[in-house]
């Protein structure tokens, strides 16, 4: 079951078209990557998804139902974490749970039982001091507790691992992996190695559109690589071998990088291997890489 459906949808402010017809699905259960340059629109569509921004044309449907602008009948399906969290400083991580379970309708044993296990899963369980001395990090880990309050279908994150250094970045991916067993994850994000490290699927805005979706070993099959690495028994042969491969590149005394994409480029390496007697080690292509395709997208 598809658990989030974007079909043609469209936005603009004034003269300026944001979103272009953009069309996108999700799986139930899985992470996906949202991804596109800072201004791409991102933000947009998830406001979108939550109804609080209209769209010009397309519909939008979470777990069967269809988005409406302004109502929120489909929020009760979602949870969100917004790039920049506002918390109540004063309180303690339990007090705003508390305060946030109360706001939703739970029961008070719901609303205990299910924050202990919010903050035991974020690593929050043993800090009761008030919100205000939180670093950022801690901020997103209690965003998404908060989020994840009501049991959601779908987790809708926006950059959530902007501006945290790489310890802060590991523990709200490991979280985020860690949660779709129970819940569908959406989250926008620019760093690609975030993506890369977590997602099940992707799908890259650009100019609006959508201009590459689905799995990342699909995306990535559709190109080979970006050439060849060789190894070299002795710097000699090394050597010789760059003399006559036009594009090398020396990576150690034995080592070497070659440009090439596909079998013809390799038939080529190997003749000329052949014919100066060069033994090597190893041979290799290298895997295209989310970076690459995304520059290639993007015009870089």
């Amino acid at each position: 079951m598809d658990m989030l459906t974007l079909s043609h949808v469209s936005k603009s402010f004034g003269s300026k078209k944001i979103i272009d017809d953009l069309s996108f699905t999700v799986p139930e259960h899985c992470v996906y990557g949202f991804i596109g340059q800072n201004g791409a629109g991102k933000t947009t569509t998830m406001k979108m998804i939550l109804g609080l921004l209209q769209t010009d044309s397309g519909t939008i449907k979470v777990n069967g139902e269809t988005v409406r602008y302004g109502q929120n009948r489909t929020n009760r399906y979602m949870g969100y974490l917004p790039d920049v969290p506002e918390f109540y400083g004063y309180m303690t991580p339990s007090e705003y749970l508390r305060l946030c379970g109360e706001i939703t309708g739970m029961s008070s044993a719901g609303i205990r039982k299910k924050s202990d296990e919010l903050l035991h899963l974020v690593g929050l369980d043993k800090e009761n001091k008030r919100i205000h001395g939180f670093s950022r990090g801690m901020k997103q880990r209690l965003g998404i507790a908060q989020a994840l309050l009501n049991e959601p279908k779908l987790l809708i994150c926006d950059e959530p691992t902007s501006a945290l250094d790489p310890l802060g970045r590991k523990e709200i991916l490991d979280i985020l992996l860690s949660v779709k067993d129970h819940t569908t994850v959406v989250f926008s994000t620019h760093i690609l190695s975030d993506v890369e490290r977590i997602c099940d699927e992707i799908a890259l805005l650009h100019n609006g559109r959508t201009a590459l979706k689905g799995t990342l070993e699909e995306i990535k099959s559709r190109r080979k690589g970006n050439g060849f690495d060789i190894e070299f028994y002795t710097p000699q042969d090394a050597d010789a071998f760059a003399a006559s491969m036009s594009g090398s590149e020396r990576i150690s005394a034995v080592r070497l990088f070659f440009p090439g994409k596909d079998e013809k480029d390799m038939t080529h390496a190997m003749k000329i291997l052949a014919d100066n007697a060069l033994c090597v080690q190893k041979v290799e292509m290298r895997e295209a890489t989310l970076e690459n395709l995304f520059m290639e997208v993007i015009g870089i």
